[in-house]
């Protein structure tokens, strides 16, 4: 019987200890928590479920993309909390810290976009992989499109298409967002793909725009839903890619193909999986940047008639020096304006607002901690828009190109002006990009004066857009 007690004293003793340990946890991890929780960046969990995607939403779709964030800086300063598409978020207008979660991709931070947009890029895409395939892929896509190669490999094919589509515009009405998007195509087919007739362009052109819409769409497989006729669209692409890359590889050793393509397929022994997925995730975001930033460009400028006129001069004045030549790649240097116009458009409605990363590890940046697995989005488009560091932000304004001084001016390496991104998902096709604006530019006012039929606006949900598709009149210039 004393050996019962006993037994029964011992075991008491046991569970007495052991909840004491047990409540000493929870209180511990309560403590360590509400710790960590303090040290989170400011901000509201918004509404049940929806969270503020809602109000995100809104303020995309509209022509001032930040005006959701602007209104949470003001309540909680430039690097706050919420919840969107379901996820713990952080959002950031603090150039320093965008810069900072760029520069440390792949050690801190990884491509975090939503499941449409993985989907649809591809699994082997550069824009969504991670890791050592995306280092060898974004160098061999690097390699493929310096300066140099830019220069020697791409600038005739550019004159070619950008003539002989815009020679088609004479004296028309039209939706000039769209004429640009099949130029876009057009120029973007040619150089990564080494397509070049018109039948093979128009036969693309409506594929991709139905790949295009569904980017960032909810991944509903049902017909009627964008996602359900982008994934059609990109079942499309990929085959036809995948027909050229059959024609590349049993083609006679020797023989010469233009394109990306070709020279990709020459240089590195990828899978054809890997190489397609490579391919569509670039037509995607060359056709987007090219596409929409001639459409935002002319947008701007029929809203400054001083601005047409000084690009018209400039113009005017490298297209007598050059007679009926093809323009050089020291013109395109030398055109200074046009350049101002660029920049400027890429500032005001520029393509990438923002990007989603998400936390590899749990981070500590200026006294916050944000956990790991979180959503994090630097919201660019809040920075080129900011007051504080561009006077009259919301006003299309080249000159002030001309007053900024260099360390702004710098798009590789600013933290003020990320119309690229940076670090190692930094655009590769940066350069070529630039290029073939500034020589749309170029060939548009010296070629054409035009007229906007309607109002319009612009847009940034699903993509950046003019609403209403910029219903103009193109007229040849008598003088041209």
């Amino acid at each position: 019987m004393d050996e019962l007690f006993k037994f029964m004293e011992g075991f008491q003793h046991a569970v007495v200890i052991s909840l004491l340990i047990i409540v000493w946890s929870m209180y511990s991890w309560i403590k360590e928590n509400k710790s960590r929780s303090s040290k989170l960046p400011p901000g509201s969990k918004g509404w049940p479920l929806i969270g503020h995607t809602l109000s995100w939403y809104l303020s995309v779709s509209s022509s001032h993309p930040p005006s959701f964030v602007e209104g949470c800086v003001k309540r909680y300063g430039k690097i706050f909390s919420c919840k969107l598409l379901g996820r713990p978020t952080i959002i950031s207008a603090d150039p320093s810290f965008n810069r900072y979660i760029l520069k440390n991709e792949g050690r801190l931070f990884r491509a975090g976009y939503p499941k449409s947009f993985r989907d649809l890029v591809g699994k082997k895409g550069l824009i969504a992989i991670h890791g050592d395939l995306h280092k060898k892929l974004h160098s061999i896509a690097i390699n493929l499109m310096t300066s140099e190669k830019v220069k020697n490999n791409f600038i005739t094919d550019i004159h070619i298409i950008l003539q002989r589509t815009m020679n088609t515009w004479k004296d028309r009405n039209m939706f000039f967002e769209d004429e640009c998007r099949k130029l876009a195509i057009s120029l973007m087919a040619n150089q990564l793909l080494g397509i070049s007739t018109e039948e093979e362009i128009n036969e693309m052109a409506p594929v991709f725009c139905d790949f295009v819409e569904g980017i960032i769409s909810f991944p509903i497989k049902m017909p009627g839903f964008a996602y359900f006729k982008a994934m059609k669209a990109r079942r499309v692409l990929i085959s036809k890619i995948c027909e050229i890359i059959d024609k590349r590889k049993c083609s006679p050793a020797g023989t010469k193909h233009n394109g990306l393509l070709a020279r990709l397929l020459d240089e590195d022994n990828l899978s054809q999986e890997i190489v397609a997925d490579f391919i569509i995730s670039l037509l995607f975001a060359g056709h987007e940047t090219t596409a929409k930033t001639m459409s935002f460009a002319i947008y701007f400028l029929t809203q400054c008639p001083e601005a047409v006129q000084q690009l018209r001069d400039e113009n005017d004045s490298v297209r007598r020096n050059r007679n009926k030549e093809m323009l050089t790649w020291e013109d395109y240097k030398s055109m200074k304006f046009t350049r101002c116009v660029l920049e400027e458009t890429l500032r005001l409605g520029g393509i990438a607002i923002s990007v989603f990363r998400e936390t590899i590890e749990e981070i500590e940046y200026k006294g916050h901690v944000i956990p790991k697995g979180w959503l994090v989005v630097p919201f660019f488009s809040a920075v080129h828009l900011n007051e504080d560091f561009y006077e009259d932000s919301l006003k299309f304004d080249p000159w002030r190109w001309q007053k900024i001084d260099q360390e702004s001016k710098m798009w590789r390496t600013s933290e003020l002006y990320m119309p690229f991104g940076a670090g190692a998902r930094f655009c590769p096709g940066a350069e070529l990009a630039r290029l073939q604006i500034t020589l749309f530019l170029h060939y548009f006012v010296t070629m054409y004066r035009w007229e906007q039929l309607k109002e319009d606006r612009t847009s940034y949900f699903p993509s950046a857009r003019l609403v209403g598709r910029f219903p103009v009149h193109i007229q040849a210039r008598k003088d041209y």
